[in-house]
């Protein structure tokens, strides 16, 4: 009967033992209540307890990450489309994640799904398929103003994808299409211009030597006899055959 009341008291000993002493993980922290109270935090590693008068509360203090469900909504522009994100958060402020909010898990996803749908609202099509960091910008900011008063950090939220109907895909293809076709024809007007000045150039410089478009004739049938397997028959003005005569030193009716 002895070794049966010292075996029972020693299990309501080892009992008690066991519930004064808490552990955490490094990821951990546990916000105590004794009496009902807030307490202390208490960090990673043991910690000493009152049995039956405190208890604790742990919190998983690393990044979470989560993918936000797809939110259909409309753009300011009046366009329906279906997005969705990718959510970064964590838990700074333990004891605040405990007292301010009942799941703080779940209350940060439903803040994020309709933050996005408000940013969403309020960016044209055209901005939110070009400039995705400016919209990511303005959804962390809607959701840092919630998370702040719950004890939670947003790290980063991006936006993932982003469907829009099939028949606003083929106006945007035509709008993309035609704006190639504008910019081309704007190049090759440029190119146009560009060719006529530096003509006009040669031209004025041509007109100022005499012998300049004569030779430059030459030089043009020199080029079409490379390019073509022909004959050409060209007519020489008898100006350029004096000229040459008078260089060779050739009497005056030699030319002829």
């Amino acid at each position: 009967m002895d070794y049966a009341i010292i075996a029972a008291i020693a299990v309501v000993l080892l009992t008690l033992v066991l519930k004064t002493l808490g552990i955490n993980q490094e990821y951990e922290r546990a916000v105590l209540f004794r009496l009902g109270r807030l307490g202390t935090t208490k960090g990673p590693g043991w910690y000493w307890l009152i049995p039956f008068i405190d208890r604790v509360v742990k919190v998983d203090i690393r990044t979470i990450t989560v993918q936000l469900e797809t939110q259909e909504t409309i753009t300011r522009d009046g366009v329906a489309v279906k997005v969705n994100a990718v959510l970064w958060y964590r838990a700074v402020d333990p004891a605040r994640v405990v007292t301010a909010v009942e799941n703080w898990r779940s209350a940060i996803i439903q803040a994020a799904e309709t933050g996005m749908r408000d940013a969403i609202g309020q960016s044209d099509l055209d901005q939110m398929l070009k400039d995705r960091i400016a919209i990511n910008k303005r959804l962390l900011e809607l959701l840092a103003t919630a998370a702040g008063r719950w004890g939670i950090e947003i790290d980063a939220v991006e936006i993932k994808d982003v469907d829009i109907p099939e028949q606003m895909q083929r106006a945007i293809a035509r709008e993309a299409e035609a704006i190639r076709e504008k910019r081309a024809r704007i190049i090759k007007a440029e190119g146009e211009n560009e060719a006529a000045q530096k003509l006009a150039e040669a031209a004025t410089m041509i007109a100022t030597a005499p012998g300049a478009l004569e030779l430059r004739r030459l030089q043009t049938l020199t080029e079409i006899g490379v390019e073509h397997n022909s004959t050409i028959i060209a007519m020489l003005p008898v100006e350029l055959l004096h000229a040459a005569a008078k260089i060779a030193g050739l009497p005056k009716g030699a030319a002829d």
